[in-house]
């Protein structure tokens, strides 16, 4: 396989194995490097997204799964689709870089689709947000709305949307996809924050009578 052999009189000369080595090392270098690349790891400064400011993204979608599908006539189909992948984020103000992305969505080929998804990224933090889309034969336009989070993404509000494209149909059912066109916007805050801020008003106590009531029992 292009390994050059050598006899038993006739030694290699010297620091070919060596070169020889550090390129095989530095080859096992950069695939274990690109093969990071799916989950980066956030930099030094990265301490999560600012609280109440938008932060607005683009990105990659990329998922494998599951659907099952139920014939509803000649032209009409309902499937249930469950579907998780590698999802990254680009843009200055992104709110994060990696997420694992899982969704599961109901799409009927005549009404649309409704679903949810859930990003998770590398700390165990997560957004959520629920699905609506066109789904139809003619157009499949997804829109995400952002409900809530976890850890730094509490209070998540805000929208993103993108088209759905299948790679991969097997009989099997086992699918595979990407989002085309992934961009929005978010923002955080604990959606108990007014709650915090808003004055408690504090019950006075009403005046003790020094002299029982009429009717002699106490007030």
């Amino acid at each position: 396989m292009g390994l050059q052999r050598t006899t038993h009189g006739a030694p290699a000369p010297r620091g070919r194995r060596p070169w020889r080595r550090h390129r095989l090392w530095g080859a096992a270098v950069a695939s274990s490097l690109s093969l990071g690349a799916c989950s980066p790891a956030p930099g030094p400064g990265e301490t999560g997204p600012a609280s109440g400011e938008w932060h607005e993204f683009q990105g990659s979608w990329n998922a494998t799964g599951a659907r099952h599908t139920l014939p509803l006539g000649r032209e009409r189909r309902a499937s249930l689709v469950d579907l998780q992948g590698s999802l990254l984020l680009g843009g200055r103000s992104r709110p994060g870089v990696g997420f694992r992305g899982e969704a599961i969505a109901l799409n009927d080929s005549a009404r649309g689709l409704v679903g949810y998804a859930v990003w998770t990224d590398e700390r165990g933090d997560q957004v959520f947000s629920e699905l609506r889309g066109e789904g139809t034969a003619s157009g499949n336009r997804i829109t995400g709305t952002f409900t809530d989070g976890t850890g730094r993404y509490a209070g998540a509000t805000g929208v993103y949307e993108f088209s759905w494209q299948y790679v991969l149909e097997a009989e099997d059912g086992t699918v595979q996809g990407r989002a085309v066109g992934l961009k929005g916007r978010v923002r955080f805050g604990s959606p108990k924050a007014h709650e915090l801020a808003t004055p408690q008003t504090p019950v006075q106590a009403q005046p003790r009578s020094p002299h029982p009531s009429a009717s002699g029992t106490g007030p």
